[in-house]
């Protein structure tokens, strides 16, 4: 029996066989990590823009039903939520006093997704900003007229997370 035919006989792979496929293996994963990586990023910005414009249009509705009357005013009130626990928690409608009728704005504050921290409050991961504040230096303030990340990192458009 020949080399040749002993060797057609054997079943398994030789070792330069396995270390090649492991190369391979190797630069197709290289390959892919910056892009899942990628698609992580991408998921994040949009989950960002989806809570941001969910609690921007509850400010939004809560001011609307402010100034029609549906809140109880107060003299030098803005119109504005004291915090965002009143979005989730509602206030008394003033157009059905005694009825126990609550006007909700949000079912839930959303997290924040650029705050890893899972373990802080969601109305706690934003940053919030007043009537009375400037429009450059967000600050808290009585009111929440506004709100964004509190997050440092630059987006994909290499705008901060904060200016969105």
């Amino acid at each position: 029996m020949s080399r040749a035919a002993d060797y057609m006989g054997r079943k398994g792979f030789t070792l330069i066989e396995i270390i090649i496929a492991a190369a391979i293996i190797a630069v197709l994963a290289s390959a892919v990590m910056p892009l899942s990586r990628l698609a992580v990023k991408r998921r994040r910005e949009g989950e960002l823009r989806q809570s941001l414009r969910a609690v921007r249009n509850a400010l939004d509705e809560y001011k609307r039903a402010w100034d029609n009357g549906r809140l109880g005013r107060n003299a030098g009130e803005s119109g504005y939520p004291p915090d965002l626990k009143t979005l989730e928690q509602g206030v008394e409608d003033a157009a059905y006093p005694g009825s126990g009728r609550r006007l909700r704005f949000l079912r839930r504050v959303p997290h924040d997704p650029m705050n890893n921290d899972a373990g802080i409050p969601a109305e706690e991961t934003w940053g919030l900003r007043s009537y009375q504040s400037g429009p450059d230096e967000p600050e808290e303030g009585v009111d929440v007229f506004d709100v964004y990340s509190k997050s440092d990192e630059l987006g994909l458009d290499n705008t901060p997370y904060r200016a969105w």
